[in-house]
């Protein structure tokens, strides 16, 4: 079986059968395909070994790859190689002759400062406020949208979405999948489809994002389309993640944060203050959906520096002078 075919066929069968997020799709297709234009389509599935798959992290080395995309890479390629072997084509998988250094792959999370998403929420609300004929309180009476593109739901809309990925650590990913169903009003409690097709649940408990995510669903619920998606565009269709950086980018320019904020940053943000405000690193890692607390643990880095940074400043030994 010639490489390619092994590459549709994997794709088609492996996605089928194992509930995964349309952004892991397009990244192993992306990365299969890397991995094909490098070996050449003609190569037989049977001729993969070791030492091509060497070669190739070198290739991708030279190109001057991130560690964590190089290891992404091949963490699809192994994942591949297992796929075939379950199916008996690969007598065995070429991987268990490979050994790869990937050099340091961890990255610290990026966070806004406490001031930066003081300002950033703060700019979403004054953006409400400002429409013209838009309630000042988010919990009012809004005038009927009718129209996706109305000015209200848009500006009704985006204060829901930086005040949600904030109030829940949510992916930006998970909440572009959320659909009308998944927010339990009464309850105050969103249902999230998380990586893996792993489900949990988010809590509101701040009563002003309540507030905040019942005005916009009132609003959503007003405007007639046939998607079932709890965040839409202009079109009535639902919000990508791409749509939602962009609204998280122009609230951040008007708030006149120079920097460049991901609704990423804002789920590391969270975390962070969490784990800097006291709370349990479990409670953490169930907040964020980790299923290793190795992942969660990328942020008691973070909160170890600001510890260090206080004591260095406040420790009363500092004040103590030892007397020979």
């Amino acid at each position: 079986m010639h490489i390619d075919q092994a590459c549709t066929e994997f794709l088609s069968g492996y996605f089928s059968t194992h509930e995964r997020m349309k952004k892991t799709r397009a990244a192993y297709c992306s990365d299969l395909a890397q991995f094909r234009t490098f070996i050449g389509e003609d190569i037989d599935l049977l001729t993969l070994d070791g030492a091509l798959i060497e070669r190739w992290a070198a290739h991708l080395r030279q190109e001057a790859y991130s560690p964590a995309s190089i290891r992404r890479k091949i963490v699809a390629l192994r994942v591949f190689c297992s796929y075939w072997v379950r199916k008996g084509t690969l007598p065995e998988s070429p991987f268990w002759r490979v050994k790869l250094s990937f050099g340091r792959v961890e990255a610290l999370p990026r966070t806004l400062t406490r001031r930066e998403i003081r300002k950033l929420l703060a700019q979403a609300r004054r953006n409400l406020s400002a429409d013209d004929g838009c309630p000042n309180d988010a919990g009012a009476t809004p005038p009927p949208p009718k129209k996706p593109s109305s000015r209200y739901y848009r500006t009704i809309r985006n204060l829901a979405l930086v005040d949600l990925l904030f109030a829940t650590g949510m992916r930006v990913g998970e909440v572009s999948a959320l659909d009308l169903r998944d927010f339990l009003m009464e309850e105050a409690v969103f249902k999230v489809h998380g990586k893996g097709g792993r489900g949990r649940l988010a809590f509101i408990v701040d009563k002003e994002t309540v507030r905040i995510q019942r005005a916009h669903l009132k609003a959503r619920t007003q405007i007639d389309t046939p998607s079932t998606a709890l965040f839409i565009n202009p079109f009535g269709e639902r919000l990508t993640t791409q749509g939602i950086a962009d609204v998280v980018a122009g609230i951040r320019r008007k708030a006149g944060i120079e920097r460049h904020v991901t609704p990423h940053m804002l789920r590391h943000t969270v975390a962070t203050l969490l784990l800097r405000n006291g709370v349990d690193i479990r409670v953490v890692q169930e907040f964020l959906g980790h299923t290793s607390i190795v992942t969660t643990q990328r942020y008691t880095h973070v909160s170890k520096e600001h510890l260090i940074g206080v004591l260095r400043k406040r420790h009363p030994s500092l004040g103590l002078r030892v007397e020979a």
